[in-house]
């Protein structure tokens, strides 16, 4: 709904939304000091820690919370896909999502939508009122629609993304003011056209505290040399939310969430590795890089975060596994993931899902046949050109969690009971009073 609808007397009523990618909530509620403007929000209207996407994985979360469906449907599993009965693999961009967007349903009963840094939304949408793409996107020229849209965020040097690059020198310095540019430079664009007042949906997402966890998140919660600027980009986040919050009018309703949960990384796990060693992965030749190198006598191999695919004959291309031997490889391989420890002695998978109990709908042929959802303190990593070790330790000390993400909505009336990610969807929808049917959804509305 538009000013001018508001002028006439339509006064349905609206949402605006901001992603805090890998915000844990445990964070916010542990530290009110740090977040009295969430905390605020937290009491007056209702919060709580949700579940997180089977896999916990940005690139699969962001489709799965925006449509309130599962990567079955979406078609999206992860930063990384493989493509119908081909060992070729491609990064997923917005146009591989399959399901329809929250903005899509808004926007065809004629309203409207400002969507900016969702990440998996590129190339920008020419349907919907205004968008700049997220995570994965070239850069504004490219990432931004309309032409006014992407002059002024050009003018006002809008960042897509911080330069993760800096975190992984050993002086986290340059990279702690990157943060905070980029986290400013959002705050800006997102005050400004929430400011503008022409929107039923706003719907923005702040990818920063995501880069930030990964890289500073052991300092976090082992008292580490930059808790101090943890802490201090923290404060800076929960002040843009408190001042964009002030900026509603009463007929919006604030909600707030993450995609995932997030924790301390103790190692990398390279499980490409594993399989080799453990006589599952074989490769065609000694020089290889990517998935189609792989040989015929290959009975599994992983794709990140933790997804493994039986090399099934009939589905790959050079399949070794028969239908008729595939659900004991399966059993067999899921048997001893779920037995594999770590160097301290801690097992590495807290559970380990099948692709039936994880995933539905008619995009799930590319599904994985087994998902590791790691233990707090394992990351899941699946290279294919070789690892000196299985287990390892990277510039970054935070990883992603299946548990503990982040909701708070401002509607007392609403109910964070045993929540996950695909309320959100419904969530948003009914506070919009927007119809539609409940069965499109995995998930229901907590309102």
């Amino acid at each position: 709904m538009g000013l001018f609808d508001r002028l006439k007397g339509d006064d349905a009523p609206r949402v605006a939304f901001f992603g805090i990618d890998g915000v844990p909530y445990s964070l916010i509620d542990e530290h009110p000091d740090v977040f009295p403007n969430l905390t605020e929000l937290k009491e007056s209207g209702a919060a709580g820690p949700i579940d997180s996407i089977v896999p916990p994985e940005s690139s699969a979360c962001w489709p799965a919370l925006t449509t309130g469906v599962n990567p079955g449907e979406t078609g999206v599993y992860g930063f990384q896909d493989r493509e119908v009965g081909s060992y070729d693999t491609y990064v997923p961009m917005g146009r591989d999502v399959q399901a329809t967007r929250l903005w899509d349903r808004i926007t065809d009963e004629g309203r409207d939508a400002t969507v900016l840094n969702v990440p998996v939304t590129f190339p920008p949408q020419r349907n919907v009122q205004r968008m700049v793409s997220g995570f994965l996107s070239p850069g504004v020229d490219k990432a931004a629609y309309p032409d006014d849209l992407r002059d002024h965020l050009q003018d006002t040097n809008y960042r897509i993304d911080v330069n993760a690059k800096l975190g992984h020198d050993d002086d986290k310095t340059e990279f702690v003011e990157d943060a905070h540019k980029t986290l400013e430079r959002r705050y800006e664009a997102f005050s400004h056209y929430v400011e503008q007042d022409d929107w039923d949906l706003f719907f923005g997402v702040f990818m920063t505290t995501d880069r930030v966890n990964h890289f500073l998140f052991k300092d976090y919660e082992q008292d580490g040399e930059y808790q101090e600027e943890f802490f201090d980009f923290y404060r800076q986040v929960d002040e843009y939310l408190g001042k964009l919050r002030d900026q509603l009018d009463d007929d919006v309703t604030m909600v707030v969430a993450s995609d995932h949960g997030f924790t301390t990384l103790d190692y990398e796990v390279h499980f490409n590795e594993w399989l080799a060693e453990e006589g599952w992965l074989d490769f065609a030749e000694d020089d290889h890089s990517e998935l189609g190198d792989i040989s015929e006598d290959t009975e599994a191999y992983s794709l990140i975060p933790g997804r493994f695919y039986i090399n099934l004959e009939g589905r790959e291309p050079n399949g070794g596994v028969s239908e008729d031997d595939y659900e004991d490889v399966r059993a067999d391989l899921k048997e001893k993931l779920e037995n594999l420890e770590g160097p301290n002695g801690n097992k590495v998978a807290d559970r380990v899902v099948t692709r039936e109990d994880a995933f539905r709908g008619d995009h799930s042929d590319i599904a994985p046949d087994l998902v590791v959802i790691p233990n707090h303190g394992f990351d899941l990593k699946a290279g294919f050109k070789g690892s000196d070790d299985v287990f390892g330790v990277g510039p970054r000390n935070g990883m992603h969690s299946f548990d503990n993400a982040t909701l708070l909505v401002d509607d007392a009336d609403a109910r964070i009971n045993d929540a996950d990610l695909y309320d959100i969807a419904p969530t948003i929808l009914d506070l919009m009073d927007h119809d539609y049917d409940r069965t499109e959804f995995d998930g229901s509305s907590l309102v």
